[in-house]
């Protein structure tokens, strides 16, 4: 019995449709709720850390004085804590996926340099 089982399953397989999409030809079906990937817009960052402190899979490192935020892909678990805890909003989660790379899988955002000072003039006697 269990031959005929396996012989109808095979003839199915062969004669009938994939199980899977076609990915590449037909894209993959995107959902509301669809997680995606970390997307940073490093003009408002102010380079607090929460997304580094609160980063699952320690995925992600700021570094204040140098004015950068780094994000490494493979650790990257999706699960958006960094962009519920951003103060600025300045973390989001995109919906599509991010494309597959044969480099590294570090990415490293340079941020704007930092604004001048503004030096305190003493007052004038009277």
């Amino acid at each position: 019995m269990p031959l005929f089982t396996m012989v109808k399953r095979a003839l199915a397989n062969v004669t009938g449709k994939p199980a899977t999409l076609m990915y590449p030809a037909t894209p993959a079906k995107q959902y509301e709720a669809s997680r995606g990937h970390v997307v940073i817009a490093i003009e408002d960052c102010i380079y607090c850390g929460n997304c580094q402190r609160h980063c699952v899979s320690q995925a992600i490192t700021v570094d204040r004085e140098a004015r950068t935020w780094e994000i490494n892909r493979l650790r990257c678990i999706i699960c958006g804590v960094c962009a519920e805890v951003c103060p600025k909003d300045c973390i989001f989660m995109e919906p599509d996926y991010h494309p597959s790379s044969e480099g590294q899988s570090v990415e490293f955002v340079q941020g704007p340099p930092a604004p001048p000072k503004e030096e305190k003039k003493p007052k004038a006697e009277e």
